[in-house]
């Protein structure tokens, strides 16, 4: 039989489908059939790395049965990077190809991937097989792939394979039609016996209280959806209770420096071959996988499996097709660090069973031998091969156009299918999940109705006018006084976190770039993700990263508290320059006393939780020692006001802070010509505004609601136009984001790191405790 597998991805830049698609051109030739290999191609060379980011393909040798289609370019997709060919002459070679080799059947991986896929659907006039690798769940892509006609296309394929249940959900939900499940196939080596593997310890070494450490394994790209800082900080709380190691298959040493605490046990040995990268998966005791999502298969699994070697992986639908619980490895839910943490201690302690799966996985991995996926894969070929040809012209073009399928059966329209993720373990959060969902959807909703409000209403010409008419001057001092209060923010912290740190050397350009580096954070990601980032700054400046942490979060309370005494004084400032009762400053009174009960909660919290009041249940009473615990780094960061020195220091840097905030605001009232309707009193308002409703902030740098409490301030209870209101709100939001960007972009350049590298360690950021063992006395009773 002579076979074209047509990739649409880059043979040089390998990933998943590419292996497969090696490995079963390998099993295929084996058999006896005459096979081609067509995809994209990137040479090592400079402009191949500027088309992938910076990064250089793998000098891979090319087979001769080997066919080149051509450039590819690095996409975001899915959770990773896409490297897919988008030239013409790619189409070119294509079809030239596919018209000239004389081929019994055509088999495409991701039939719908532009453009190599994507062509052949509609050019090649042969019989079609198409496998489907992918599990996604996003509407918006396969919305768009099916606007322009993949359905139709796919239509073409006389027989449809997916490599799992996971990918078979996606490809109905989206595409329709008919699936026959063929997994990934894996390399069994011949000459290693089930776990019999000399590489591992014996078991007389694995009892608990044995020397042997467990011998962690990871494999993968550091690719944000392989879980790869979920992992980490799992580690980092494993070694302290057992003897462990990591390897890091895959992952430049560099590519995980700024995400641990310290590197102890952890050896990364970047992108090798597969020799070594089967040589670890031999030595090692456990491969862990904590990816988030976004897989169909996991050949990793397999791999693991074929060496004997259990596995321990997230919870969620590509990876339960192929790891069964308890038998072959164990399942753990995905992001959760601390599960991941007590399931690796608990393998580590129990050697005979972490044994008894690995011999079960080595079992299972025939399942996924090459040689029965080949035969599975040769089937479908001669399926797709004897289908009968339509006789009339009629018949040829509806099937040439993908009106009527190509296997001659009824169509199997796309459906809605319902979720194959793992149930949430606990309805209450499945329940907060569903709130902080609508939530979200709200304050879209809101801003959206907010920023339609502001056209119709205000006019854009008006707002352009007002912002034409501001002057520069104005606005570069004001934008200069907004950066001088940062770096008197961070000389209050610096003063904060000397008393909290003792032990530590804290100097205030560890502090200013805790707070650059955050408050660029602040102005570019949602949520309030820039304190826990300028904490991590610190806390790996500081030396002891583990220990200094919570102490570190724990001072951002002192500050915190400081900054609700200033606004308390904002609040005072802005109820004088208003007339309380006019009837249009409700709302103004009202969020004046938010800083109050704020700071009235913050003193009494400690009170009620030591006032030993009954708790009905044992998650309310888990809930409290958790909340205690927090409450001790809470109170090393308030030590500050038992120094008076430090204490008055912090205090009056940071009350400067607000003072030269306070000031930037009238200034751009001066820009905008705004100063003598809106004074010193407005200002004070609307620093107080943008500040309270920032608490929760819904987007980035809370855009339109931002602006929205700028108008609502301004032109609500000090009579400044809309249009001029709005112009003020977004000349302010511009001078913040300038002065975050200022301010931030170098500290991330002198700390070595980069914005990426800050957000995943932030999303991750707090550390992993896991609690002492029970005693035997204590388990049985």
């Amino acid at each position: 039989m002579r076979i074209a597998l047509v990739s649409p991805y880059s043979w040089t830049y390998p990933g998943g489908v590419t292996r497969h698609v090696e490995a079963l051109s390998e099993e295929l030739l084996r058999s006896g059939h005459d096979v081609r290999v067509l995809a994209p191609f990137d040479p090592p060379d400079q402009l191949s790395a500027r088309l992938h980011r910076g990064a250089g393909p793998a000098l891979r040798a090319t087979p001769e049965h080997f066919v080149p289609l051509g450039r590819t370019v690095g996409f975001n997709s899915n959770g990773s990077i896409s490297n897919i060919a988008c030239f013409a002459t790619t189409v070119s070679l294509l079809r030239t190809e596919l018209s000239r080799g004389d081929y019994d059947v055509v088999h495409l991986h991701e039939p719908g991937t532009p453009i190599v896929c994507w062509d052949a659907l509609g050019s090649a006039r042969l019989p079609l097989v198409g496998t489907y690798h992918t599990y996604a769940t996003k509407v918006g892509p396969h919305a768009m792939a099916n606007g322009f006609g993949a359905r139709r296309r796919m239509s073409r394929l006389g027989v449809r394979i997916a490599v799992s249940e996971a990918a078979a959900w996606t490809a109905k939900r989206f595409f329709g039609g008919r699936y026959r499940i063929i997994p990934n196939g894996v390399h069994v080596p011949e000459s290693l016996p089930p776990g019999a593997d000399p590489a591992r310890a014996p078991l007389g070494a694995d009892a608990p209280g044995g020397s042997a450490p467990l011998r962690i394994v990871f494999v993968g790209r550091s690719d944000e959806r392989k879980g790869l800082p979920v992992l980490l900080r799992a580690f980092e709380a494993l070694r302290d209770h057992v003897d462990a190691t990591l390897t890091l298959v895959g992952v430049e040493p560099r590519e995980i420096e700024p995400l641990l605490d310290e590197p102890r046990g952890i050896r990364a040995l970047g992108r090798v071959g597969d020799e070594a990268k089967h040589a670890a998966l031999r030595a090692a005791d456990v491969l862990c996988a904590p990816s988030l999502g976004g897989e169909s298969f996991g050949m990793v699994l397999t791999e693991a499996f074929a060496h004997g070697t259990p596995v321990i992986a997230s919870d969620i639908a590509g990876y339960r097709d192929v790891v069964r619980h308890g038998i072959d490895g164990l399942l753990v839910p995905h992001g959760d660090a601390t599960k991941l943490a007590e399931t690796l201690r608990a393998v580590a302690l129990d050697r005979p069973y972490l044994h008894r799966l690995g011999e079960s996985a080595a079992h299972h991995a025939g399942r996924y031998a090459w040689p029965r996926i080949a035969s599975e894969v040769l089937t479908a070929y001669e399926e797709a091969i004897a289908l009968p040809r339509p006789v009339t012209v009629s018949a040829r073009a509806a099937t040439a156009v993908g009106v009527a399928a190509a296997d001659g059966r009824p169509k199997v329209p796309a459906r809605r299918l319902p979720s194959i993720e793992p149930a949430p373990l606990a309805p209450r959060r499945r329940g907060f999940a569903v709130a902080r969902r609508l939530g979200l959807v709200a304050a879209a909703v809101l801003v959206g109705w907010l920023s339609v409000v502001a056209i119709d209403r205000i006019g854009l010409d008006k707002v352009a006018q007002s912002l034409l008419d501001s002057s520069l001057g104005w606005v570069l001092a004001g934008l200069g006084l907004m950066a001088t209060s940062m770096l008197l923010r961070a000389v209050a912290w610096q003063a904060i976190l000397r008393a909290a740190l003792p032990w530590a050397t804290v100097r205030t350009r560890d502090a200013f770039q805790g707070t650059a580096i955050g408050v660029l954070m602040s102005a570019t990601l949602p949520a309030r993700l820039g304190e826990p980032a300028r904490a991590l700054v610190v806390a790996r400046r500081v030396g002891r990263p583990r220990d200094s942490l919570p102490a570190v979060l724990g001072s951002l309370v002192s500050q915190t508290l400081l900054n609700i005494v200033a606004l308390l004084v904002l609040g005072t400032v802005m109820l004088s320059s208003i007339r309380l009762f006019s009837g249009h400053n409700g709302a103004l009174i009202a969020i004046a006393i938010l800083p109050l009960v704020v700071l009235l909660s913050v003193v009494a919290a400690p009170a009620l939780l030591r006032s030993g009041l009954p708790a009905r249940s044992e998650r309310v009473h888990r809930w409290l020692r958790e909340l205690r615990g927090a409450l001790a780094g809470v109170r090393a960061g308030l030590s500050v006001f038992r120094s008076p020195r430090l204490g008055l220091q912090a205090a009056i840097a940071q009350f400067a802070a607000w003072g030269l905030q306070w000031a930037a605001c009238y200034t751009l009232l001066l820009a905008l010509g705004l100063d003598e309707r809106a004074g010193v009193g407005a200002a004070a308002a609307v620093l107080f505004a943008v500040n309270v409703t920032a608490v929760l902030p819904a987007t980035p740098s809370n855009l339109g609601i931002f602006q929205a409490a700028c108008v609502a301030v301004l032109h609500g209870a000090y009579g400044v136009g809309s249009a001029d209101a709005l112009g003020y709100g977004i000349v302010l939001q511009a001078v913040e984001i300038a002065t975050a960007l200022a301010l931030g972009t170098p500290a991330l350049l002198r700390e070595g790191l980069s914005w990426k590298d800050v957000r995943l360690r932030t999303m991750r950021a707090a550390p992993v405790h896991l609690p002492a063992l029970p005693l035997h006395g204590e388990a049985d009773a």
